[in-house]
């Protein structure tokens, strides 16, 4: 990644507040880029890293619903952003079990008003739809990867809502941003671990809930597999691919798999031994029956279309990965937190530089 071509680049996060969205506003903050964000409040009875990292101080930034299409278009023709990364979602499968309408209702036209807003608005070039490894229609489990022509679908209402938000993006694409001048692309990463995630049902902020309260950790699917990678692998690959659309355009538009390789493709169960590693105290984990609503219990990306055109490939390996995200909450739980967060976005990016 070009980091100078970041400087004074306006760009839109929706969905900035969230574990990624802070992640991706901090990283472009220190990039040197003017960072505006549109999301909804943050919750006041919860840790966040939008607050602990202080993500605020440096970006303009709007807190109000994705549905409110009013409210986001007056935002959106206020600040004029060139780059737009769409993050704003519910993205929880068993919420989406809980409230499936207000799931359906963000994670489509929410992504219906983005696009609609942006294709009218004279100075966006580029837009990036983040969505899910959970887009894919998942019949037969497949560990063979799934490749960005494969089909998409879902068996719950998130995953669902998932693949219909890149239906709209497809849709939108050729309908209106072909041979406009600007520039649509969808990005589908695996799961994703780092320091300052506190969302429900995550392994990892499930983990750190259970030492802070001293309680048990309760695991839903042991033998899941997921393909885990660190955060800003994860937001590397956003960035480059923003940065190729912008410089190359029509050749980058579409769907783009940002997943790790076999190495770091772990079940649930592995990666807790994994984090055992770090903790002074194993953990002690209840196993529950299998009552709880479906989740495919196999999801592998294949990444090889993103490091052959865009030369992505995942910096940090699994227990690199697993390490920097214990090394975060281990210092956020002894007070001893800082600039940690800004400080591995250096650390990543020296990696980085280290392979040119």
């Amino acid at each position: 990644m070009n980091t100078n071509f970041w400087v004074s680049k306006k760009v839109l996060i929706t969905g900035h507040t969230g574990f990624k969205g802070s992640w991706l506003s901090l990283w472009l903050q220190h990039l040197g880029a003017d960072v505006y964000g549109y999301s909804s409040p943050v919750p006041v009875s919860e840790p966040h890293l939008y607050g602990i990292a202080q993500v605020s101080n440096n970006m303009d930034s709007t807190y109000a619903d994705i549905l409110d299409f009013q409210r986001l278009q007056s935002f959106i023709q206020k600040v004029r952003p060139e780059i737009i990364f769409h993050l704003a979602a519910q993205p929880l499968v068993r919420e989406s079990y809980i409230d499936p309408v207000a799931t359906f209702s963000v994670n489509v036209m929410g992504t219906v008003n983005l696009l609609e807003i942006a294709r009218h608005t004279e100075s966006v070039k580029v837009v990036i739809n983040i969505t899910t490894d959970k887009c894919y229609e998942n019949t037969n489990n497949s560990i063979q990867g799934f490749m960005e022509n494969d089909p998409v679908g879902g068996s719950d209402a998130y995953s669902a809502s998932k693949a219909c938000s890149e239906i709209v993006t497809s849709a939108y694409e050729r309908s209106f941003y072909s041979d406009s001048g600007k520039f649509l692309s969808s990005a589908r990463a695996g799961n994703v671990i780092g320091g300052g995630d506190w969302a429900n049902d995550r392994i990892i902020p499930d983990i750190i809930r259970s030492i802070i309260n001293k309680q048990p950790l309760n695991i839903r699917y042991p033998q899941a597999i997921r393909p885990w990678q660190h955060v800003l692998d994860c937001l590397n690959g956003y960035l480059l691919l923003a940065q190729s659309m912008w410089e190359s355009g029509a050749k980058y538009i579409g769907a783009w798999n940002f997943g790790p390789g076999e190495s770091s493709i772990l079940s649930v169960a592995q990666l807790i031994e994994e984090c055992n590693k770090h903790l002074e105290n194993r953990l002690n984990v209840v196993y529950e029956s299998n009552t709880q609503p479906y989740e495919a219990t196999t999801l592998v990306l294949n990444s090889d279309k993103a490091a052959k055109l865009l030369d992505w490939n995942i910096m940090l390996p699994i227990h690199q990965s697993i390490e920097w995200t214990m090394e975060w909450y281990s210092d956020y739980m002894s007070n001893r937190l800082s600039d940690l967060t800004l400080r591995q976005i250096c650390q990543y990016e020296n990696i980085n530089a280290s392979r040119l």
